[in-house]
């Protein structure tokens, strides 16, 4: 019978990883564990060569994307950048979209599980619940393949996660924009995903440090079904019309960003004189405005290719890092005067 690493793994029911450092003679795995993939290798006749071990393992050379939405700008570029790197690891992709639908996540696992995929990529911080309840299929995944995180964390045997350091990005954003002279902010969002609940938290740490009072009525949340520039820039007109002062403006995404600037030319406001605008994810959004956009960058490219290198660590049985965080990097241009 010729086995593959995935097969190993399924009948000693322990992740591809684990077989991996025990046929390359990692040290680091239970003695009992060891055993039982020995005896299992043993019964069935199968002795790696030295070839199968450089390629792999004799894996399936494959593995799974998850990504919630391909047409969201940042996630399309998330999954580009992990396959191109993937392909120049010798791996091909299997690329499902799930939707935000937790029972639907789950079939769709199932689904590219079946596949024997070699590892599991979820690409967004929508896949961490807040509960560990709806973290439990991470969990249970984890106990077959390696599953990867991009842009959140989740700690659990076996699961690697490569982020941007959203809560200290935001709060040196917001600080610059204090420091410049504007305190009145309006800090506009509409996820509060995992990502999205740590650049939060980042805007409160600075206007907290900085004694600024009343910023909490200036935290608009724009509904998500809310998704044309226009629709956006009218419902910050709306809620500036409550009265609502603000002459700065930070946006979890670019999209949101530039949905402000169009605010201010519906209004006639001056930016960025009257009015300075940051964006996140230094997107190819940020040239579709005039003026352009300032925009905080979150290494998406450098995230990927830390991940697929971990990943390919994690296969061949090395010791790997469990999380690996980037900082992000105010890239200034048009619509800030700091």
């Amino acid at each position: 019978m010729s086995l593959t690493i995935y097969d190993i793994s399924e009948k000693a029911g322990v992740s591809i990883a684990t077989v991996s450092r025990v046929l390359n003679g990692s040290t680091k795995v239970k003695e009992s564990t060891r055993q039982k993939i020995m005896d299992i290798i043993d019964e069935f006749g199968y002795t790696p060569n030295s070839s199968a071990r450089a390629m792999g393992l004799k894996s399936m050379k494959t593995i799974g994307i998850l990504c919630a939405d391909s047409s969201d700008i940042f996630l399309a570029k998330a999954v580009y950048f992990l396959e191109q790197n993937l392909q120049a690891n010798g791996y091909e992709s299997l690329l499902c979209c799930t939707g935000y639908n937790l029972d639907v996540r789950r079939n769709y696992i199932n689904l590219i599980l079946s596949k024997k995929v070699d590892g599991l990529i979820l690409v967004g911080s929508n896949f961490i619940g807040s509960t560990e309840e709806e973290n439990a299929y991470i969990r249970d995944c984890s106990e077959k393949v390696p599953v990867m995180i991009l842009n959140a964390s989740y700690h659990h045997e076996n699961v690697y996660s490569i982020l941007s350091d959203d809560v200290n990005s935001m709060y040196r954003a917001t600080t610059d924009m204090i420091n410049s002279g504007i305190s009145d902010v309006l800090y506009l969002y509409n996820s509060t995903s995992y990502s999205g609940r740590k650049k939060l938290d980042g805007f409160r740490m600075a206007m907290e440090s900085h004694k600024v009072k009343g910023y909490e009525d200036l935290i608009l949340k724009v509904p998500e079904e809310l998704t044309e520039m226009e629709s956006i820039a009218n419902y910050i007109t709306n809620f500036a019309k409550e009265d609502h002062t603000f002459h700065g403006v930070i946006a979890s995404d670019d999209q949101l960003g530039i949905a402000a600037v169009k605010y201010g030319q519906q209004n006639q406001i001056s930016i960025p004189k009257d009015l300075s605008v940051i964006g996140y994810n230094n997107s190819i959004l940020t040239g579709c405005c005039t003026p352009e956009l300032t925009s905080i960058d979150n290494q998406l490219e450098a995230q990927t290719r830390s991940l697929v290198k971990t990943l390919i660590g994690v296969l061949s049985g090395q010791d790997m890092p469990q999380k690996t965080v980037f900082p992000g990097n105010l890239v200034r241009r048009k619509t800030t005067e700091f």
